[in-house]
């Protein structure tokens, strides 16, 4: 059918997507391939605020006015892509979905309020009660998961808590102003609190209850957590004043049907077709996870491996770390600023290309850099703090090439302890692997690297590298009219079916080089331990 007409007859649906620096919004056609798009840049902020007993915090946080103001000038740039592209308002769609990073810390009263600001995936300050819960639960519960947020506020006896109604995602926040409904889909409530197939696993949630009696709090665990919902399930319509606070010019109509809101692990595996048994995904941006769907549970609880969901409710070994591309991505700025200075006009694509193919120049060692991108603490090496940190040997080989594999190598560093006890102590077998997310922009760069990293083959689909996660809450939109069919046959059959792909395997030259700087970098986590101990402000 012609897009135009397709967007006419309303045979599209639409995924937005609030990333940790990118609201990103997707508009499909009736052949699931994108149409239009808009985007919105924004940022966390680091703020300090009250905590109870612990003090006064500092906290990744997105102030609630910035969720709105971005969501707004997201549609807006999607409408007007439309426009501009085929001459029309886009009043409605088919269908919506709504993605965002998982985990964090939302909480509301009986009347709707907020209680304090939310606290994103990238705080690293509930590691008392992340290992409180793991012990209790027989489960690994990590520092940003909802329920660690939860039980460390009730362990620094913040006075928020007795008042809380409602506890949410920040997709579930969205998705419950536009729709009315306080609904998750599971993958992303798999990551708010242990789930059992599609509902929160019962035992534990008689765990919590009886772990907080003495608080002798109003309301129980399974009070103020969102409905869980497969993918494919009725998750609500888009109401009046839902539309008029995605569109305050007031052309999209009311009526639109949501799927359930889902994160963004989950619509990272939609995007890469990786949600049946035996495969698996890396998305790599800001953070860095990775997602196998498995085949048995693991033998034990590993601190460094989450178990979420599908959006189908498979069980997922989930290796997730903080930080990825963000140093990186300050370089690159830096070396924009000189070039600036220097008259020399290069748009940012074109120099991010430049400076990724300069690094497969680099030597086996990395010149013997050391590079830290903790911008943030990680859980999986034990430190609470960031601070990015270059060093070198007086006899490094210091140049340009080992200066850029070194600082993409450290985007992989973190998660590589996962991945091998995933390999080497539960020989989990993975038969494709798909990369997603800006790392993976340029053409077989990260890809290769990333081969080196795992020493297995790594894949890109060239429609989703990039932009994976608000394709793939467009795709779980789409399934809404083909709910009667699996979701990983729907994927399969009806979407993937010839799309293009690039495979790369490890290059074993690339995989001794990781291997060497794998070695300095374990060396140089205690520079990086002394740095958070050492570098503050006064």
């Amino acid at each position: 059918m012609e897009i135009k007409q397709a967007i006419i007859e309303n045979k599209t649906a639409l995924g937005i997507e609030l990333g940790s620096t990118r609201i990103k919004a997707v508009l499909i056609g009736d052949d699931y391939s994108p149409v239009a798009a808009g985007s919105h840049n924004w940022e966390n902020r680091l703020e300090e605020m009250p905590a109870g007993s612990a003090g006064q915090l500092k906290i990744w946080t997105y102030r609630q006015e910035d969720i709105w103001d971005g969501l707004v000038k997201c549609f807006r740039s999607l409408s007007l892509d439309v426009k501009n592209r085929y001459g029309i308002d886009l009043v409605s769609v088919g269908s919506i979905g709504i993605s965002a990073m998982m985990h964090g810390y939302l909480v509301f009263d009986k009347n709707n309020n907020q209680l304090v600001p939310f606290r994103t995936w990238r705080n690293t300050m509930t590691d008392k009660a992340a290992a409180i819960l793991t012990g209790k639960f027989n489960f690994n519960i990590p520092q940003r998961w909802n329920i660690a947020h939860l039980y460390q506020a009730i362990l620094n006896k913040e006075p928020h808590v007795k008042e809380i109604n409602f506890m949410t995602t920040l997709a579930g926040f969205v998705h419950w102003k536009l729709t009315g409904k306080k609904v998750l889909g599971v993958g992303d409530a798999s990551g708010v609190f242990p789930v059992d197939g599609k509902i929160y696993n019962e035992r534990m949630l008689k765990k919590f209850d009886e772990l907080i009696a003495i608080r002798d709090y109003s309301w129980r665990i399974a009070d103020i957590l969102p409905s869980v919902l497969n993918a494919g399930e009725d998750a609500g319509v888009l109401t009046k004043e839902g539309a008029r606070l995605l569109d305050p010019s007031g052309v999209l109509k009311a009526g639109i049907p949501f799927c359930p809101p889902e994160g963004d692990a989950g619509t990272g595996m939609v995007a890469t077709n990786s949600i049946a048994e035996r495969t698996g995904n890396v998305s790599a941006g800001t953070s860095i996870f990775a997602m196998i769907v498995m085949e048995k549970n693991l033998s034990k609880v590993y601190p460094e491996i989450d178990i979420v969901a599908t959006p189908a409710g498979k069980s997922v070994a989930m290796v997730h770390c903080n930080n990825c591309t963000t140093d990186l991505d300050a370089w690159v700025k830096l070396f924009q600023e000189l070039l600036e200075m220097c008259e020399c006009n290069i748009k940012k694509p074109a120099l991010y290309d430049a400076l990724y193919f300069k690094a497969l120049e680099g030597d086996e060692k990395c010149g013997d850099l050391f590079s830290c991108n903790y911008y943030s603490g990680e859980p999986i090496t034990g430190i609470d703090e960031g601070r990015p940190v270059l060093a070198r040997l007086p006899d490094s080989n210091f140049n340009l090439a080992n200066f850029m594999k070194s600082l993409l190598f450290s985007t992989m560093g973190t998660i590589k302890y996962g991945m091998d006890i995933l390999a080497e102590k539960e020989n989990v077998r993975i038969d494709s692997l798909l990369g997603h997310g800006g790392l993976f922009k340029t053409k077989g760069v990260g890809q290769r690297f990333m081969a080196a990293a795992f020493n297995a083959p790594v894949s890109v689909m060239e429609e989703s590298a990039g932009e994976g996660g608000a394709w793939g809450i467009a795709l779980l939109a789409a399934y809404l009219k083909h709910e009667n069919t699996a979701l990983d046959k729907f994927l399969a059959e009806s979407v993937f079916a010839g799309k293009a792909s690039t495979r790369i395997e490890p290059n074993q030259k690339d995989v001794a080089s990781f291997k060497n700087f794998m070695a300095l970098y374990n060396a140089g986590l205690n520079v990086e331990r002394s740095a958070v101990d050492n570098l503050r402000r006064d």
